[in-house]
């Protein structure tokens, strides 16, 4: 485990500052479409309850359009502090959408420019918009002339090998008015493989006067102190670490705040959680939460005897208590 540093220390006594909302964690929850929906916030909120959660991205030409917010904008009142993640490529409807998140609650919006799914990057949103950033300029000065509460963007170093442009955009996004800007340490191109290049972060902040929090491979607590102490970033944001874990934000936030490691979750601790997460997910969405939940419950099946049969079995579950009997067998089995 590696230690931290005393200027480290120091950086992470002090709360995450973004415009003049004030954050007591430098530990983020990434949006993650599909996954960061008010039953999995709730779950990671558990353990790192200080810590800011996204919401999954919200479409703003949809809002628009049908005028009311769809279930992924619901944010429970008392789960502060929270963001809603907008995107679009309409700077009008997403100025909109702003003022429509901020009726619901949000702390900060977040502008999602780092998407590289290709629904959305062939019409313009998402990470499409490293290539027009005269447009993404545009985007974050009328959000951040609709609303209150701070902007902020989420993006990645460039588009490809071959145009990797995150200084200048990063510095023309400060100079819109964002608030903070994250950094998922790839290109469009590279979408989720090969090492996140962290270098790029180091490189971000020598220009930017705003937070610059760092994204990508950080999958446990020795990667967030890694990451810092390499690149001076102001927090970390964990994305895919979280999947079937929703631990880990805790466990790095413990270890900032306190110097040591918190004890990590049995076999059976998780897979308790599964199924409170199953539980959860009915309640919320009924049938289709049955459906969404069947992901999830393959997530939280590694590392154990038999973890590959349970997977394959909650891959088709019908019910919570369907679910409920295959987790509670294999539980039984480990005890």
């Amino acid at each position: 485990m590696s230690i931290l540093s005393s200027k480290l220390k120091q950086k992470l006594a002090t709360p995450l500052k973004i415009g003049n909302f004030e954050v007591k964690s430098r530990v983020l929850q990434s949006p993650l479409s599909g996954v960061t929906d008010l039953v999995f916030r709730r779950l990671v909120r558990r353990y790192a309850p200080e810590s800011m959660m996204y919401t999954e991205m919200v479409n703003a030409t949809g809002l628009h359009y049908v005028k009311q917010l769809p279930k992924i904008m619901e944010i429970d009142p008392n789960e502060r502090p929270i963001s809603i993640q907008l995107f679009d490529c309409r700077p009008d409807f997403l100025a909109e959408a702003a003022e429509m998140a901020v009726k619901e609650g949000a702390d900060t919006i977040d502008i999602n420019m780092g998407c590289p799914v290709n629904k959305i990057t062939k019409n313009g949103g998402g990470s499409s918009l490293l290539r027009q950033p005269e447009l993404a300029e545009e985007i974050v000065s009328k959000v951040r002339k609709a609303v209150p509460v701070p902007v902020t963007v989420k993006t990645r170093i460039g588009w490809s090998n071959q145009e990797i442009n995150i200084l200048e955009f990063a510095k023309r996004m400060e100079d819109a008015g964002t608030q903070m800007l994250t950094l998922h340490c790839r290109t469009r191109a590279q979408g989720y493989n090969g090492p996140a290049r962290w270098e790029w972060v180091g490189k971000v902040k020598e220009i930017l006067s705003i937070p610059v929090i760092a994204n990508g491979d950080i999958f446990s607590v020795d990667a967030a102190i890694r990451c810092l102490e390499e690149t001076d970033a102001d927090g970390v944001m964990c994305s895919r670490g979280t999947l079937g874990y929703p631990f880990l934000v805790g466990e790095v936030d413990y270890f900032f705040k306190n110097g040591v490691e918190k004890e990590p979750p049995t076999v059976i601790e998780k897979l308790e959680c599964a199924k409170d997460h199953l539980q959860a997910l009915w309640e919320y969405k009924g049938d289709r939460g049955i459906r969404q939940a069947r992901k999830h419950m393959t997530w939280y099946a590694k590392g154990f005897p038999g973890a590959g049969e349970l997977r394959s079995k909650l891959a088709t579950v019908d019910t919570v208590e369907q679910g409920c009997n295959l987790i509670d067998g294999v539980i039984e089995s480990l005890t």
